[in-house]
């Protein structure tokens, strides 16, 4: 396709910055660089109808991880990194309810709560015993001892007998967050232009060259926030693609459930959203699988949230589910986001770890400040 004369005038010439990918970090980035460069032209960059990756189709965590994720991560990382990571998702999501409001993001807070199988009960105790060690590593960060332990007051089977709960945990709306973060790019003029697929991102004289399958365009500099996708783009071998498989079920009557919960080490996850329950998880059953970039459902995955959902989470009653659907992260062998110049003209913001939520809005500021 050749563009036309209106087409390049309006949209493609003298472009100071590019963000491809609008999700969190890619209209954060946005956000940020028309706050520090108010008369700059930022252009933001959809390949989907919607934006796509894992940004409107998560579980809506705020959360900052479970006792056995921390303990688990502090097996492959310095206490000092794991804080610092911690801190920053804390950051994050004080960040996007500062930027956009708690009512514009649906932001409710009932506490984050792991639940533990009973065929581990080693894996339990240790746990358990390890939440005084956890509260003095991130009582700094919180201001007050995140970690206490909850009976079982929601009546779910065939667990352990207490939670370990984060008090500060919460949930948001990402459709209203999402709407909340395009309206925001529509009010400052930062135009997003979907359906738009980038096969390839160069570099040419200090000056970025975008070639989409339609058509091609200089940027001066230019921002990667694809996470999961990323590379595909920058053929970045620290960034995996993770799917994520979730369903939600029909409204269900007096449901008493509020809150997130993660199970099994985290990887299964489930919170309550407008009388449903929404459930996901369960790529650990097939990791070869699910590191893919490819939208869907696998049926060993599928039978297993069912079979959570009627006989732990809600064994007393019938549902039935209404949706199902996937979502693409981007996941490493380090827990850290990338956020890094890769050329000159080229900079990226990816590898968020499942964590996009909490930390996407801090990782697009970052990203949009390596344009200094």
């Amino acid at each position: 396709m050749q563009l036309s004369y209106w087409e390049h005038k309006s949209w493609f010439s003298n472009v100071d910055f590019t963000v491809i990918g609008s999700g969190i970090v890619g209209i954060n980035c946005a956000i940020s660089l028309k706050e520090k460069y108010p008369k700059s032209n930022i252009l933001i960059l959809e390949k989907g109808s919607l934006p796509q990756g894992a940004s409107t189709k998560n579980a809506g965590f705020a959360c900052f991880g479970s006792a056995s994720e921390i303990l688990s991560d502090l097996e492959h990382h310095s206490e000092e990194e794991v804080v610092k990571l911690v801190e920053k998702r804390w950051n994050g999501i004080q960040r996007l309810r500062h930027l956009l409001g708690d009512k514009a993001i649906g932001f409710e807070l009932h506490g984050g709560h792991e639940l533990f199988p009973l065929e581990k009960p080693a894996f339990y105790e240790k746990c358990l015993e390890s939440i005084p060690y956890l509260n003095r590593l991130m009582e700094p960060i919180f201001a007050k001892n995140p970690f206490v332990t909850n009976s079982n007051f929601f009546g779910f089977s065939n667990i352990q007998e207490k939670y370990i709960t984060h008090q500060l945990e919460g949930q948001l709306d990402i459709g209203k967050m999402m709407c909340s973060l395009i309206q925001k790019c529509v009010y400052m003029e930062i135009p997003i232009l979907n359906g738009v697929m980038v096969q390839d991102v160069t570099e040419c004289n200090g000056v970025g060259i975008i070639k989409t399958t339609d058509f091609e365009f200089q940027s001066k500099k230019v921002f990667v926030a694809t996470n999961g996708f990323a590379s595909r783009l920058l053929k970045l071998e620290t960034v995996k693609p993770a799917r994520a498989q979730v369903l939600i079920t029909e409204p269900i009557q007096n449901l008493h459930i509020k809150g997130t919960f993660h199970f099994d080490e985290g990887y299964y996850y489930f919170r309550n959203i407008d009388d449903r329950i929404l459930f996901g998880g369960g790529r650990n059953l097939d990791f070869e699988t699910e590191e893919t970039i490819t939208f869907g459902q696998t049926p060993i995955i599928q039978n297993k949230l069912e079979e959570l959902l009627h006989t732990m989470i809600l064994p007393r009653q019938s549902v039935k589910i209404e949706r199902r659907w996937s979502g693409i992260m981007g996941v490493g062998a380090q827990k850290s986001p990338i956020v890094k110049q890769v050329s000159n003209a080229i900079y990226c913001g990816v590898r968020l770890g499942g964590m996009g939520v909490a930390l996407g809005s801090l990782i697009g500021k970052e990203l949009a400040e390596l344009a200094d």
